[in-house]
């Protein structure tokens, strides 16, 4: 544990039991979304093929997951450690430019 607080650059138990709790909240929530979306636009695993439902479902975590995770992170009060995470996170799966600042 000492190494991953380190790494994450956090002082306290009490930070690394939150940050690991709001990790937990989010992919729970972000995955059951993307599965009410998923129902919403009638794809379900009896009427899709496995393999193309569980690739429609990863295309919906992904954009969904990093937004949970900054206003999770933010609710339970560890925004510094996840503000950059989620911003880090969008710029890998191209959408970085939602937060890029445009130059006068």
């Amino acid at each position: 544990m000492k190494k991953l607080k380190e790494r994450w650059g956090i002082n306290t138990f009490y930070q690394l039991l939150l940050i690991i709790a709001v990790f937990a909240i989010n992919g729970s929530i972000s995955a059951r979304i993307s599965s009410y979306l998923m129902t919403f636009i009638g794809i379900n695993d009896n009427n899709t093929h496995w393999f193309i439902y569980y690739l429609i479902l990863l295309v919906l975590v992904l954009p969904i997951y990093p937004f949970l995770l900054m206003g999770f992170g933010y609710l339970f009060g560890q925004s510094k450690f996840f503000f950059p995470f989620g911003k880090r996170m969008l710029s890998k799966i191209g959408l970085g430019f939602i937060f890029n600042k445009k130059a006068s």
